[in-house]
């Protein structure tokens, strides 16, 4: 499936956190959402990511943005990622990629000449009504919390 344009609304889903909690995209209804795909639990990038997203919490705070990390792998690596970490957020583990799927993100990949399938770092930007305000395409991690941040605080303008 395509990436999600901005004007389009978020694709519905419900899965399950790193404590067993099941979140719905409906559970966040009037608030921003940011929604942050990457593609495997405790790997350098997606630690990086990761952390600089718990670091920047109180960024949101004011906007009463939720943010939501999403990839492969089960709940229990997502807790001992989470713990390992820090991680304060829900972590959604999309373990048969179906929410990846329906946002676009999982897609054809190569390492080393090697072809596979598999999550491409994407971030979007749910505004409080279900839409898409933003899209941020093969995210490189450095500064990518804080433009995200500042488009979130602009969104409320």
């Amino acid at each position: 499936m395509p990436l999600i344009d901005p004007g389009k609304k978020a694709p519905a889903f419900a899965l399950k956190d790193q404590h067993g909690n099941t979140h719905r995209l409906s559970d966040y209804e009037g608030r921003p959402v940011i929604l942050y795909f990457y593609p495997k639990d405790d790997t350098p990038g997606c630690t990086k990511e990761s952390r600089e997203f718990e670091a920047s919490l109180p960024k949101f705070t004011s906007s009463k943005a939720v943010v939501l990390g999403m990839s492969i792998l089960d709940e229990k690596s997502k807790a001992k990622f989470a713990d390992k970490h820090g991680l304060t957020f829900p972590l959604l583990a999309d373990a048969d990629h179906e929410v990846a799927e329906k946002y676009g993100v999982w897609q054809q990949k190569s390492f080393i000449g090697r072809k596979f399938m598999g999550i491409v770092r994407t971030t979007y930007l749910i505004g409080p009504d279900g839409t898409v305000l933003e899209r941020w395409d093969n995210v490189k991690v450095g500064g990518h919390v804080d433009a995200v941040a500042t488009r979130v605080a602009s969104a409320g303008d």
